[in-house]
């Protein structure tokens, strides 16, 4: 546990080297308005907070910095809510009332507007299911326990998935299933089609079929499909203005890793959660790459189901308050945009 005058001077240290990214010495420190101790009183309890491993000193300067546990302790403890300002929140505003068509619109115009008003690289994986709808349905028993469900979409896509036949289910309810599912919901979205399944065709399933629940589960299984992830990248070049990426050899690991899609959409997804905004500082990253960069996400909903991931990466010493606070806008601005389009 750290006391009130070390949690107040690592504050100090951290908000000063955001500003500046020039290490902190203890005479800056007693200088503001906020603090009245010494410059020895602070400089004892920044070699106390140094042995603690939040502050680290670079050998050519006798200020400190803070480290990645610095940063971390700074995120979970000490970072104050902070409003949007006057002036990002007139950027959100028009962002809304743009006259964007498609979600792909909406995902890659988002990109756009959060590099430009953080000055860090925003990073933005949207699922291809917005515009990707049902064609055509099949079900092709394989034995008496296994069936084949086909599903051919819009774009010509054709995914199969092998799923149990419930025991008692004959072949004749399977094709009244297929039947049903092909008259009714020809051309709906794939991410809204178990929702629909049990709207519009379950109650006539219920009236006229046995092991209603069974093949229900069976259709539960064969339209849980992966999703494939598409990634949005804006403001990939702002490393390079960053004062810490000096070496051209950090920021090219950065800048291709940037590149490999999988790969990149594989952190962002572990970065992420359903629910609130995940800090992830440094090593927390676990990708060499990315070791001296935080990476800040938050996800997008639609109709209840998490589909897409916002991510802002910039450098540890990042601006987390407003990066945060902007990011929790634009999550829950961007969920109700897109579910008033897809409901």
């Amino acid at each position: 546990m750290l006391t009130e005058r070390q949690k107040m001077i690592l504050n100090a240290i951290v908000d000063d080297y955001i500003r500046s990214a020039e290490p902190v010495g203890s005479r800056s420190i007693s200088k503001r308005g906020d603090v009245q101790y010494s410059p020895a009183t602070i400089r004892n309890e920044m070699a106390d907070l140094e042995e603690l491993g939040f502050l680290e000193q670079p050998h050519t300067s006798a200020g400190r910095i803070p480290s990645h546990k610095g940063y971390r302790y700074y995120v979970d403890h000490l970072t104050p809510f902070q409003p949007v300002g006057a002036s990002d929140v007139k950027e959100l505003k028009q962002f809304f009332t743009e006259k964007l068509t498609a979600a792909e619109q909406v995902i890659q115009h988002a990109a756009m507007v959060l590099s430009h008003m953080t000055n860090y690289t925003s990073i933005l994986l949207g699922p291809e299911v917005f515009n990707t709808s049902l064609r055509h349905f099949q079900l092709i028993s394989l034995d008496d326990q296994t069936a084949l469900a086909i599903i051919v979409t819009n774009t010509g896509q054709v995914e199969n998935r092998k799923i149990s036949i419930p025991e008692g289910v004959a072949v004749s309810d399977l094709e009244q299933v297929v039947n049903l599912l092909n008259s009714k919901l020809i051309g709906v979205p794939l991410y809204k089609l178990k929702s629909r399944i049990f709207s519009e065709i379950g109650e006539e399933m219920q009236r006229h079929m046995n092991h209603y629940e069974e093949v229900m589960s069976t259709l539960n299984a064969a339209f849980d499909q992966d999703q494939e992830q598409k990634i949005f990248l804006s403001g990939a070049t702002n490393m390079l203005i960053q004062p810490e990426f000096k070496d051209m050899d950090k920021v090219k690991s950065i800048l291709d890793l940037l590149e490999e899609t999988p790969t990149l959409s594989k952190i962002i997804t572990e970065a992420s959660a359903p629910n609130g905004i995940q800090v992830r500082i440094g090593t927390e990253n676990r990708h060499e790459a990315f070791e001296n960069c935080s990476l800040i996400t938050a996800t997008y909903e639609v109709n209840g189901e998490s589909l897409g991931t916002i991510g802002i990466l910039g450098p540890t010493r990042m601006e987390y308050a407003k990066v945060i606070g902007i990011l929790n806008v634009l999550s829950r601005d961007m969920t109700k945009i897109l579910n008033h389009w897809y409901r």
